[in-house]
């Protein structure tokens, strides 16, 4: 039975925590010198700084398991070309309706850069959370692997420090808790860091993400969301079809 090796996770978490938030909170001042820039490369900039603190974290705690053992997740799992259709379904769909903004960009060419940040946000998450603890705590049955991976992800955002509210604190915790299993199921059957990036973008999309707050018409955010959501099933029951995972 493979363990979990806590001085390995406990370096992953110090880091992802530290790194992230040091950029979050703007420990350092950086803001200033960012909101400086043109907004479109001040968003990119401040979005991409704050998942980089879990991407180095999973890159090196990977590595250090990788000496250990093989891991069987990986950016693009056992299928390029499903990933690809996952991937192009929403950007297409949010290319065509659009994404109000206050930058005086184009709609539809704001919705494409809004697109490509988040999912390279997410990837960048997605490669703690799934790529690097999904592997770690292998050997834990999978509810309290959920359970604990969404535990972790919530404190990783430290909300509490903004946000006291525990109503709010509880949803956001019930969230991720729901995130973790609903992605794991994900990445379990594609073994893709990049398929579970792709519901991850939903979740953003749904709840969190600012650069998609207010920017849609009537109910299209929801048409976006319901024509992805239902495509993603049919491509992962095909991908488990065609590429049965073995344990």
């Amino acid at each position: 039975m493979q363990k979990v090796n806590f001085k390995r996770f406990l370096i992953f978490y110090i880091i992802a925590i530290v790194v992230s938030n040091i950029f979050r909170f703007d420990v350092f001042g950086l803001q200033t010198s960012i909101e400086e820039l043109p907004k479109i490369s001040a968003i990119a900039i401040s979005v991409l700084l704050e998942g980089s603190g879990i991407f180095i974290a999973a890159l090196l705690a990977l590595y250090l398991l990788r000496k250990e053992r093989t891991t069987s997740i990986t950016f693009l799992g056992t299928s390029k070309i499903k990933n690809v259709f996952m991937v192009a379904i929403p950007l297409v769909l949010l290319a065509v309706v659009g994404v109000k903004n206050n930058y005086e960009i184009n709609v539809h060419i704001y919705a494409v850069f809004a697109f490509i940040i988040t999912i390279i946000y997410c990837i960048l998450e997605e490669y703690g959370w799934r790529g690097y603890l999904h592997e770690e705590f292998k050997s834990i049955t999978p509810i309290k692997k959920y359970l604990i991976i969404g535990v972790l992800w919530y404190i990783w955002h430290l909300s509490f420090l903004k946000d006291v509210s525990l109503q709010n604190n509880l949803f956001f915790l019930g969230a991720m808790i729901l995130g973790s299993w609903g992605i794991g199921q994900v990445v379990d059957a594609t073994k893709s860091i990049l398929a579970g990036a792709c519901f991850h973008l939903i979740i953003q999309i749904i709840f969190f993400n600012a650069l998609f707050k207010n920017g849609f018409e009537g109910y299209t955010k929801w048409i976006v969301i319901g024509v992805s959501v239902v495509a993603f099933f049919a491509i992962i029951k095909k991908w488990e079809k065609d590429h049965p995972i073995q344990e």
